[in-house]
């Protein structure tokens, strides 16, 4: 019987088989003789990639001492942040908080202000509540004990595990978006690696793999890997692990991870309005729950469909404040983009509109009828600068104003202008 020309592509299809991947510089039939399974060389694997790491791991400013304090604070910063960027708040942040005792003494805004920028504000307020436990209930100590450290408030598994690991030598796994890619490809993990049955299979690797005594460099080799070689687009001929490598071994290195469900991407139009009166600028405090909890900012919302963003914004100052105000000049759009989320943020100096009251533009008014926040203050540029904001409204405040001028205030009454004011993702 003749067989069908989709039955010959069905049987193609199905017999046919990944080649063995090859080296920039490796002959073809080297590659798969060379290749060593992971999971019967786990030894060789371990040394390999110590050997590397020992050449070639970054200079990193927590790596000198490994006190737990460092390795706390540098571990949550990273989280959702570049190197480089992190780097850069952690030296900032040792030089105001240099231990624990500074920290827990210091006030949540002057905490939140030098987190100002990295997000997640809520890890922010759950370091300062850890170190404040810490000196209540351990000397001033960091604990050392892997239970004690996840009672600390905001610690959760991964940030234990790098602790216990890092700064006192436990013999635990650090998994995070770098490692899973490395272990994804190794072991050739091919479901979605945030859920199960990948996570566990991957976390059972990650485990297996410390070497005993050496969880400190294991796990920072790991995490370095991941991020300086086996990235989003490999470069294997660089890898130490290369002849281990399953995925590569096969050529499906460009298909290891497996991504999960893409988040969804909501749209969100919103405005904001600065207010100024004389040489002072008004701010409010937002409540304590919330993305953004005890931030300060210039107040603002959503615009609704059948409005423009000027009526938005003296519609929202109205009801926010109970101030009746008009737009007096037009300061442009910051876009800024959140994890589930993309915010177009249209900026407007605003000033009184009201006929009752010829001198409000010099003098405040009476106290707002606060409807969206718990506290609000009439500030100078130099008050707006040691006030912890949302990072879309910090951008707007250093457009506007140049800090310690005041005569910068000026900058809400000059004549209209239309600008785009771009803002990266932290």
């Amino acid at each position: 019987m003749p067989v069908s020309r989709y039955r010959l592509r069905s049987m193609n299809r199905k017999t046919s088989k990944p080649q063995p991947a090859t080296l920039p510089g490796m002959p073809e039939q080297a590659a798969a003789s060379t290749h060593l399974p992971p999971q019967n060389h786990l030894g060789d694997l371990q040394n390999s990639l110590l050997d590397w790491f020992a050449a070639n791991q970054r200079r990193l400013p927590w790596r000198v001492n490994y006190t737990p304090y460092e390795v706390w604070i540098s571990e949550v910063m990273l989280q959702q942040t570049q190197m480089e960027r992190g780097v850069s708040y952690f030296n900032r942040w040792m030089q105001r908080f240099p231990d624990i005792a500074t920290l827990a003494a210091a006030s949540e805004e002057d905490v939140l202000r030098q987190w100002e920028g990295l997000g997640y504000y809520s890890r922010a307020r759950h370091i300062l509540t850890a170190a404040r436990k810490i000196m209540a209930e351990h000397g001033g100590v960091f604990p050392s004990e892997l239970e004690a450290i996840r009672g600390l408030p905001g610690v959760g598994p991964y940030t234990a595990g790098a602790v216990a690991s890092i700064a006192f030598g436990e013999k635990l796994p650090c998994v995070d978006a770098n490692v899973e890619r490395v272990i994804a490809r190794i072991f050739d993990v091919d479901s979605p690696v945030k859920q199960n049955p990948a996570a566990g299979i991957i976390h059972r690797w990650a485990l297996r793999l410390v070497p005993e005594g050496r969880s400190r460099e294991h796990n920072q080799a790991m995490m370095e890997l991941g991020a300086l070689v086996c990235g989003k687009k490999p470069r294997c001929a660089e890898c130490p692990l290369a002849r281990f490598c399953i995925s590569l071994h096969l050529g499906i290195t460009d298909q290891r991870p497996v991504p999960g469900k893409r988040a969804t991407i909501t749209p969100v139009n919103a405005v904001t309005g600065v207010l100024c009166c004389g040489n002072r600028i008004f701010v409010q405090k937002r409540p304590p729950a919330g993305v953004w909890g005890n931030l300060w900012e210039f107040p603002g919302g959503r615009v609704e469909p059948d409005e423009s963003p000027e009526q938005a914004t003296v519609r929202e100052f109205m009801e926010e404040t109970g101030f009746a105000v008009r737009v007096a000049a037009q300061h442009g759009i910051i876009r800024h983009g959140y994890t589930t989320y993309r915010l177009t943020l249209h900026c407007f100096g605003l000033e009184f509109d009201s006929a009752d009251a010829p001198d409000s533009q010099i003098t405040p008014p009476l106290p707002p009828v606060l409807s969206a926040a718990t506290e609000a203050r009439w500030v100078t540029p130099q008050d707006l600068d040691a006030l912890a904001m949302p990072a879309a409204h910090r951008k707007l405040a250093d457009k506007l104003f140049a800090i310690g001028k005041d005569s910068a205030v000026a900058a809400n009454t000059a004549a209209p202008r239309q600008t785009n004011l771009p803002l990266k993702k932290p």
